[in-house]
């Protein structure tokens, strides 16, 4: 045999394009050995890297013949990056130039080759065993610190490769490998150092997290420097239910993709914290070849915004995609990739610069020129995307040594779940309707205009008090459909089957003064 082909794949965040890795060899030729099909650099180099993990597993390296070497990786107008496909082009070669002999349908190899022929582990193998299994894919070759990762996908068989040689062995039948198994743990595998009852007071703005957490409601605390906020932020992290399964692995993959995966499953909700000196392309994505930033790593989870004013404009800006369709866009020369941005946006502020405006305590040094520049920073639309506006004022030395420490977090994230449970149960019972562009929706937040008319009914005491509210305080009316989706979940949390009267007033309280 001088031609062979073995399958490989690769990911563009959590979509994935199976590889066809071919070789051809001519022999009795001077020596040439060459990789097409748009490879980069690190594709490139796979031929030294490949050439030395053969010799160093026992056979012939192709360097040391006379043969020419082409290998194709199919699609050629992709662009190939990463070392993952070395261990399919080490295998192609070896097949092509009759040295193993197996059957190579049905199996997808990954993996970087060290030059003594070990396996390092790679990116993105999660979506990539989720692609395999959707397409009829038996077998999945990874290396091991990967097999646990990838095992997590039922009804294929995946296999950890410490190395190539053992690798050969089992596809020749000589010592099989047993296939990976691993088991999902079930409960908070990690646990927030701070508690809600570590926060003293600030009873409203523990009040307010809690209906973010049960509805999915973006929120903003402001208030002077020293206050809790982001202790309290810190603390909402913990009163957050599980992922789904279909979450953990939309999250797991997307991590697994950008190399930031430290746990083999990811079952809590991401809590990414970028710092407000963070540049656009790290928080929205982005590069020559596009890579996920803060808001996509955020997804399924909490994207908390400290000194959100202090933010380039650029990126604020920039939530209003996600905050409202749940996806990023980035734009390139070679077209747009869409980065799924499913968040809870949790945002943190001072009123003013010096950060003592409006509240008790000390005096407001700001100009007014620099009130209105730094209030420019969030527009008009951004705030309407905001559904819970949270007031957090100083507390009084007396109230910090002698006030009750309050609901700890364990009992925030009881009544988290039963408001989440509460919310399935609605939408299940109506077909869980498509929310638009959303697909199915799970919590209160994700419904649509539509969704609000088809689903939630407002009795007329209800409705005309959000009515007089709309227009006394000038409600847009994306605004005014987040009112009713607050005061739903204020009404799931107290048990009630109906918006009443005071739900309504306590969800438009959280609206900014």
């Amino acid at each position: 045999m001088s031609f062979s082909k073995v399958y490989s794949a690769q990911t563009q965040l959590l979509s994935v394009t199976p590889i066809s890795v071919e070789t051809d060899i001519s022999r009795g030729t001077l020596f040439a050995f060459s990789i097409v099909g748009l490879p980069d650099k690190a594709v490139e180099e796979a031929r030294d890297r490949t050439s030395a993990a053969i010799k160093n597993s026992g056979f012939k390296s192709p360097k040391n013949t006379n043969h020419k070497i082409v290998i194709s990786l199919a699609p050629a107008d992709l662009k190939k990056e990463g070392p993952s496909f070395d261990l399919a082009i080490a295998l192609s070669y070896l097949l092509a130039n009759d040295d193993i002999d197996f059957e190579p349908e049905k199996k997808i190899f990954l993996g970087e080759l060290s030059l003594d022929g070990k396996l390092r582990p790679v990116r993105g193998v999660l979506p990539i065993a989720r692609f395999a299994k959707e397409h009829g894919i038996k077998e999945l070759y990874v290396p091991v610190e990967n097999a646990r990762e990838a095992a997590l996908i039922e009804g294929i068989l995946v296999f950890g490769v410490p190395n190539l040689k053992i690798l050969i062995a089992h596809l020749s039948g000589e010592e099989p490998l047993d296939a990976a198994e691993t088991t999902i743990f079930s409960g908070r595998i990690t646990t927030t150092p701070t508690d809600f009852s570590d926060v003293r007071s600030q009873e409203r703005a523990k009040r307010g997290l809690l209906i973010a957490a049960a509805g999915g409601h973006n929120a903003a605390m402001y208030g002077p420097p020293g206050t809790g906020k982001t202790m309290l932020a810190k603390a909402f992290a913990g009163i957050l239910p599980e992922l789904t399964f279909e979450e953990s692995l939309e999250a797991t993959g997307i991590h697994s993709v950008a190399g930031t995966l430290s746990e083999t499953f990811i079952t809590n909700p991401p809590f990414r914290s970028p710092h407000h000196t963070s540049s656009y392309v790290s928080i929205v994505g982005g590069g020559s070849t596009p890579r996920p930033g803060e808001i996509t790593l955020a997804h399924c989870g909490v994207l908390f915004m400290d000194e959100f004013p202090e933010f380039d404009r650029r990126v604020i800006e920039s939530l209003r995609q996600p905050l409202e369709d749940k996806v990023i866009s980035v734009a390139r020369a070679k077209g747009t990739a869409h980065f799924p941005a499913n968040v809870l946006l949790l945002a943190a502020m001072n009123p003013c610069p010096c950060g003592n405006f409006g509240f008790r305590g000390k005096r407001c040094d700001c100009s007014p020129a620099t009130l209105v520049r730094y209030r420019r920073k969030m527009s008009g639309p951004i705030m309407d995307r905001i559904d819970i506006w949270l007031e957090v004022d100083r507390v009084l030395p007396s109230e910090l040594s002698g006030g009750t420490e309050g609901d700890t977090s364990k009992i925030f994230r009881k009544k988290v779940e039963l408001a989440r449970q509460v919310q399935r149960e609605r939408f299940a019972k109506t077909g869980n309707l498509p929310a638009g562009r959303h697909g199915k929706i799970s919590k209160n937040s994700e419904m649509s205009a539509r969704d609000l008319i088809n689903l939630i009914v407002l009795e007329k005491g209800p409705r005309q008090t959000l009515d007089l509210a709309a227009v006394r305080l000038g409600f847009s009316p994306r605004v005014y459909h987040k009112m009713i989706k607050v005061a739903r979940t204020i009404a799931d949390l107290d048990g009630s089957a109906e918006i009443l009267n005071n739900h309504i007033l306590e969800a438009v309280e959280y609206r900014p003064k």
